[in-house]
C-alpha cells in the first residue's frame, strides 16, 4: 500500500489530545459528607473499575477515529498493476462496423459503449498523454497523435461504418505507425465476431502492449437475407420472372411467422410469411410482374429485433433490351442457332449468309455466331478481329472441313489445327463450380445424360474449358481477346454431334448470350467488395463515370474498350442504391448491401481472442461487461486501487462506536 499524500501524516499528532483529556480530569470534584462511609467505600471501588474500562474503550475509539481520519486525507492506494510506457503514446482502435449496433445486457448500443470506454481511457491518463484514434474507415485523422480533448471531440462524431476489418488488417494498420524502439500502448475495442475477426498471419508486435477489450452483447439471434437471384439468370424487358430469396436464421431457436415484403420502386409488390429453422435457411419466391422495363429498385424488408441493421436487402433490377444476335452462316449450316435464339421476347435475331453480310451489323450486335464456315475471308476476319478488340462476343461453330490456317490467323490461336475424323465421344458432365454455369441449373445431378460429338479441330489442352470430352479434350472453350471468343470443337451438323438436340444446348446458348449482353450486371454488391466491372457503349475516356445515391461518388476507374472497372471506396459508399451516370445519362443501377459476415453475431470469448492474438505476455484482456466495470478496471490497472473510502468508513465507524459507548455503556 502507498500513500498519495504522506505529508498529511504530521496530523497524527492530534492523537495526543484525547490521551491528555483521558489523563487529566478537568472536572472539579464535589465533597459530600455521609454519617457512615463503610458501605460507600465498597460501592466506590466497584464503580471505579467499570468506569475505568469504559474510559479506555472510549479513548481507543477516539484514537482510531482520528487515526483513520488522518489516513483518509493521506489517500492510501494499492499500487497499479501496469504502468504507462514512458512514450506517453496510446493507440485506440474502435470497431465501428454495423454489428456494433447490437445491444449489451444493459441495453446500451455496442458503439456507444465502446465510445464511452474510450473516454474512460482518455480521462484516466495524464494530460500530456497523446492518442491516435483508428476506426474501420482508416480515416485521415488516424494518421496523427492528438490530445485527449481532440479525441473526446472525435468520439462524439463517431458513426457506424459499412467497412468490415479483420484482425490482420487492424494489426497491420496499427503496426505501421509504431516507431522503432518506442514502446506503445494499444487498446483494441471490438466485438470480435467469429465471422469477421479472422486469424493473424503473425504474432502481434512485441514492442507494443496490446489491451483487448471485447464488447460482449446479450445472447441473441438474427435473421437476414443470405442470397437472392432471378430464376431466369438474366433480366429481359417485359418477360415474367421469379425472384428467389434465401432467408437465414443465425440463432438457436426457430423464427416463426416472419413477415417478408418485396417493394419495387417503394411500392409493395409481394409479401410472404415464413418460418425459418434454427441455424437454417428458407427460400421465398416472389413473382415479378411482366412489363417491367428499364431500371428498378427492389427492396426486401422484414422486422427482426434486436439486430436491425440488416432488416433490408437491396437489389437492382436492370431489365435490359433484347439481346441482339447476328448469325453469319454457310449455305449448308444447320438451323440450330436460329431456333435457339428465335424467342423474340428475349432475342433480336438476324441471320445472314456469309456472302451477303454487311459488316456494319457487327457494331450493333451483342453476340456474333459464325456457323458452319470452313474458311474466313481476310476482310471478314479483320472486321471480326476489331469487333473482338472492342469488347464483342463471338461464337465459332466450324464447318465439317475447316481450314485451320485461315482461322488460326483470324482468331490468333497459334495452336489451332484440324484433325482426322474421330469416333463420337461423350462429353463429361459440366463443372458446376464454373462461373459460366452460375444460376443455370436448379439441380446439379451427377447422373446427367450428356451429348456426344466428334472433333473437327483442336487448339490444345484447356483446363478451364466450359465443356470437355470424357477424354479431357476441350469441347467448348472461351478466350479473352478484348472481348470473349467462344469456340466449339465440333460442327453443329447431325453427323458430328447431337449437342444441338440435347437438353444442355439451350441453357448453354442462353448463358452464352447472357454473358454477351453489354448491360449484364449483378443484382447486388456487398459493401466489402471494392471492385465493380461495368460494360458501357461508346464511353469517352476523358469523362468519368459517377455513382449518384445519397451522395455523389466518383470512384477510381479504368477504361478498357467498352469495359469500365470501378474501384469503390468503402468508406464513401453506404447501403442503398446508386445510379451509374455517364455524360449526364443514367446508364445503370447498382445496389449495395451490408457485408453478410456482419450478420453472423457469434463472438469469441476473451480467452479465445487472446489466443487469436498469439497469447503473448504483452497481450492482456479486459473482461468488464459494462461501462462502469471497465472504468473501474482501467483505473485499477493504471491508477491503482484507492483505499481512502475505506479509511473514511472506518473513521466513521469508530466515531459511531464512541457515541454508542457513551450512550449505552453504564
Amino acid at each position: 500500500m502507498n500513500l498519495l499524500y504522506p505529508s498529511f501524516l504530521w496530523a497524527l499528532g492530534v492523537l495526543v489530545v484525547p490521551i491528555i483529556i483521558h489523563l487529566f480530569n478537568f472536572r472539579r470534584a464535589t465533597r459530600i459528607y455521609f454519617s457512615n462511609t463503610r458501605f460507600l467505600r465498597q460501592v466506590k471501588e466497584a464503580s471505579t473499575a467499570r468506569r475505568r474500562l469504559k474510559h479506555y474503550l472510549i479513548l481507543a475509539a477516539r484514537l482510531l477515529f482520528l487515526f483513520f481520519l488522518v489516513i483518509t486525507f493521506c489517500q492510501p492506494i494499492i499500487p497499479a498493476k501496469d504502468q504507462l510506457a514512458n512514450s506517453r503514446a496510446i493507440a485506440l482502435y474502435l470497431d465501428n462496423s454495423q454489428s456494433m449496433s447490437a445491444r449489451l445486457e444493459d441495453k446500451t448500443r455496442g458503439l456507444d459503449a465502446a465510445a464511452q470506454m474510450a473516454r474512460s481511457i482518455v480521462s484516466t491518463f495524464p494530460p500530456e498523454t497523446r492518442y491516435k484514434l483508428i476506426t474501420n474507415d482508416f480515416a485521415p485523422f488516424s494518421n496523427t497523435f492528438k490530445t485527449g480533448a481532440e479525441i473526446q471531440d472525435l468520439l462524439t462524431q463517431l458513426r457506424l461504418s459499412p467497412v468490415t476489418r479483420s484482425m490482420q488488417e487492424v494489426s497491420d494498420r496499427i503496426t505501421q505507425d509504431i516507431v522503432s524502439g518506442q514502446r506503445q500502448e494499444v487498446f483494441w475495442i471490438a466485438d470480435f465476431q467469429r465471422s469477421t475477426t479472422g486469424k493473424l498471419d503473425h504474432t502481434l508486435d512485441t514492442t507494443a502492449r496490446w489491451h483487448l477489450v471485447p464488447i460482449r452483447f446479450q445472447p441473441m439471434s438474427n435473421i437476414f437475407v443470405d442470397s437472392a437471384y432471378l430464376e431466369n439468370p438474366f433480366a429481359v424487358s417485359g418477360e415474367k420472372n421469379v425472384l428467389r430469396v434465401n432467408m437465414r436464421n443465425d440463432g438457436v431457436r426457430e423464427a416463426d411467422q416472419v413477415n417478408v415484403k418485396l417493394l419495387v420502386n417503394n411500392v409493395q409488390t409481394g409479401a410472404a410469411t415464413v418460418s425459418i429453422p434454427a441455424g437454417g435457411m428458407t427460400e421465398i419466391n416472389f413473382d415479378l410482374a411482366t412489363g417491367l422495363t428499364g431500371l428498378h429498385k427492389a427492396t426486401i424488408s422484414f422486422n427482426d429485433f434486436p439486430v436491425t441493421f440488416d432488416n433490408t436487402f437491396n437489389l437492382a433490377l436492370n431489365f435490359a433490351d433484347k439481346i441482339r444476335v447476328v448469325e453469319v452462316k454457310s449455305m449448308t449450316a444447320t438451323e440450330a442457332v436460329q431456333k435457339v435464339y428465335g424467342n423474340q421476347q428475349v432475342f433480336a435475331y438476324k441471320g445472314f449468309a456469309v456472302g451477303n453480310f454487311n459488316y456494319n451489323e457487327l457494331e450493333q450486335a451483342d453476340l456474333v455466331v459464325m456457323n458452319g464456315l470452313n474458311n474466313i475471308e481476310p476482310s471478314l476476319a479483320g472486321a471480326v478481329r476489331n469487333y473482338l478488340l472492342n469488347g464483342g462476343t463471338v461464337l465459332i461453330a466450324p464447318g465439317a472441313q475447316p481450314q485451320a490456317d485461315g482461322w488460326k490467323n483470324a482468331l490468333t490461336l497459334p495452336a489451332l489445327k484440324t484433325i482426322p475424323q474421330e469416333a463420337m465421344v461423350e462429353l463429361d458432365r459440366p463443372d458446376f463450380s464454373n462461373p459460366f454455369f452460375e444460376n443455370v441449373f436448379e439441380e446439379k445431378s451427377v447422373s446427367l445424360a450428356m451429348p456426344k460429338a466428334t472433333r473437327v479441330w483442336d487448339w490444345g489442352s484447356d483446363r478451364s474449358a466450359i465443356l470437355r470430352f470424357k477424354n479431357d479434350q476441350p469441347f467448348l472453350s472461351v478466350f479473352d481477346q478484348g472481348g470473349k471468343l467462344y469456340i466449339l470443337a465440333s460442327t453443329l451438323d447431325t453427323d458430328h454431334t447431337d449437342f444441338h438436340q440435347h437438353a444442355l444446348f439451350v441453357p448453354v446458348m442462353y448463358r452464352l448470350a447472357a454473358s454477351s449482353k453489354k448491360q449484364e450486371g449483378k443484382l447486388y454488391y456487398s459493401l466489402n467488395e471494392t471492385f465493380v466491372p461495368l460494360r458501357l457503349d461508346s464511353l469517352p475516356r476523358d469523362v468519368p463515370v459517377r455513382l449518384v445515391g445519397k451522395e455523389e461518388v466518383i470512384p477510381g476507374q479504368r477504361v478498357v474498350g467498352d469495359n469500365v472497372f470501378l474501384d469503390i471506396p468503402g468508406f464513401s459508399v453506404e447501403q442503398g442504391f446508386y445510379k451509374i451516370v455517364a455524360q449526364g445519362d443514367t446508364v445503370g443501377l447498382i445496389a449495395f448491401n451490408v457485408n453478410k459476415a456482419e450478420s453472423l453475431m457469434e463472438q469469441y470469448t476473451g480467452e479465445e481472442v487472446k489466443a487469436q492474438a498469439g497469447g503473448g505476455e504483452n497481450v492482456s484482456i479486459f473482461e468488464a461487461s459494462t461501462i462502469d466495470a471497465f472504468s473501474n478496471e482501467i483505473k485499477e490497472r493504471y491508477l491503482g486501487t484507492p483505499l481512502w473510502k475505506y479509511a473514511l468508513m472506518a473513521a466513521l465507524l469508530f466515531l459511531l462506536a464512541e457515541i454508542l459507548l457513551i450512550r449505552f455503556l453504564k
